[in-house]
């Protein structure tokens, strides 16, 4: 028994010895991977959502700001919201620096600037990567309860999607 025991502690103490090594480990509390190749991501992430018929829907932020955890737990545990993610996009979360000499400015300039809104922002590119749009992360938030309001989330997630910017939903049949 006390062999069993030292070696789930074992097992538990080299767990958590490799994921300190990693520098990759992502909690709910720190979902931003600050090692994170954006470029590459981003390349994978809108390769995935051409084949898939979807859209991009990049989070800028990082663990250093509590508004963007905000967000992304609540995009993991509203349930309409999740749903309609998993349906009509394909979620990156983008890593920016709390650095301002790390950030890519050069990638700022390519979508926009949606620097420019502070963080989070979002931006939503369709499967050729192209930038369709750029969402401001305060317009979101609820004006009574410290948090982002649900209705208006899914109301600005259902805007953006495929269907949604497709002109042929709205010819006359």
């Amino acid at each position: 028994m006390k062999n069993l025991r030292k070696l789930i502690l074992l097992i538990i103490g080299v767990t958590f010895y490799m994921f300190s090594l990693s520098g990759n480990a992502q909690t709910p509390s720190q979902p931003y991977n600050e090692n994170q190749d954006i470029r590459a991501d981003l390349k994978q992430a809108t390769a995935l959502a051409k084949k898939e018929n979807k859209h991009v829907l990049i989070q800028f932020g990082g663990n250093w700001c509590p508004w963007c955890i905000r967000f992304h737990a609540m995009a993991k545990g509203a349930q309409p919201i999740d749903s309609l993610i998993k349906a009509d996009y394909v979620y990156m979360m983008a890593n920016v620096s709390q650095d301002k000499k790390k950030r890519d400015y050069k990638l700022f300039e390519e979508f926009g600037y949606p620097n420019r809104f502070g963080y989070p922002v979002f931006v939503i590119l369709n499967g050729d990567g192209k930038p369709l749009h750029i969402q401001d992360s305060g317009i979101l938030e609820h004006c009574q309860v410290k948090g982002y309001d649900t209705a208006k989330v899914v109301t600005f997630l259902k805007m953006w999607t495929v269907k949604a910017v497709d002109p042929a939903t709205y010819k006359v049949k």
